[in-house]
């Protein structure tokens, strides 16, 4: 009897964390069967698909399947592959964007293949990550049938597939965290500047973060250099250097962290063909070093 295109092995979670939940609620709704969770856990909480099978022992999950997603802390990732016994017929990986493959030696040591599957997208609510799963990438870092099964279950999931290289991940990770938790700081920074003048910090984000995700809206429409504006994008010199002569009366970590952010957008300008080179000068000269 002939396979579907895009059959997928059984599989199984070990490890039953936010990752885990928001797997298997996606799993779910695109109709793929979970056929084992492993984990210490004696029963899976609210949250979880009814169809997704109570907690049993990792080997017990790892034995019912043939594909295994480790979903546990990145720490964990090595020391659980080297407790299990792996079959030569295991695909065995993990679902870190910061932990090399390297850490599942020990399965692919027992003949099992290994890959990395990393959903780029925010877990600290499973159930909203399932939803945000679809449309979100996928970075893939696996070899022959495996990385074929990857790509299938990515498509089936709704995910945008990236292929990583070897030795990538940590590379891979740290840009992500730009995108990600990396803004916080900034929003911080913008918070606290209006809390120097009265508005405390929820009617700030009630303010700025409509002018944040139009930014990203734009972003997505018109690519980074596209995007840019502000002062530094006209190349007005005279409001820059106000900006800095306001936050160094503050103190000199608000002006650093201002012109950190401030050179990469001279760059960008420039990128856009808003600036000519003296503009740009004339800009990083007033930012400073």
């Amino acid at each position: 009897m002939s396979t579907a295109p895009d059959a997928l092995p059984p599989i199984a979670l070990v490890g039953a964390g936010r990752v885990a939940q928001a797997l298997a609620i996606a799993l779910a709704r695109a109709g793929i069967a979970v056929a084992a969770v492993g984990s210490r856990r004696e029963a899976l909480g609210a949250g979880w698909p009814e169809s997704c099978p109570q907690p049993c022992s990792p080997q017990a999950a790892a034995d019912r399947a043939v594909l295994v997603l480790l979903t546990v802390p990145d720490d964990a990732i090595a020391p659980t592959a080297r407790a299990l016994r792996w079959r030569p017929d295991h695909q065995v990986v993990h679902c870190s964007g910061a932990t090399e493959v390297a850490a599942l030696a020990a399965a692919a040591e027992a003949g099992a293949a290994t890959g990395g599957l990393h959903p780029l997208q925010i877990f600290s609510d499973p159930v909203q990550a399932a939803e945000r799963l679809r449309g979100s990438t996928a970075a893939i870092e696996a070899d022959g049938e495996l990385a074929r099964v990857l790509h299938r279950l990515a498509a089936r999931l709704g995910l945008r597939p990236i292929v990583l290289p070897p030795g990538m991940r940590v590379r891979y990770h740290v840009a992500a965290g730009y995108a990600a938790s990396f803004l916080l700081p900034v929003l911080a920074q913008a918070a606290g500047l209006w809390k120097t003048f009265g508005v405390d910090e929820s009617d700030a984000l009630a303010a700025l973060l409509p002018l944040a995700r139009g930014t990203l809206d734009a972003v997505e429409g018109r690519g980074l250099a596209g995007t840019v504006s502000g002062p530094i994008a006209r190349g007005d010199a005279g409001v820059v250097a106000a900006h800095l002569a306001a936050l160094e009366a503050i103190g000199a970590p608000e002006a650093a962290f201002y012109r950190g952010l401030a050179r990469p957008q001279v760059a960008l300008a420039q990128a856009a063909g808003r600036l000519d080179e003296a503009a740009a000068a004339r800009l990083n000269d007033r930012i400073g070093p």
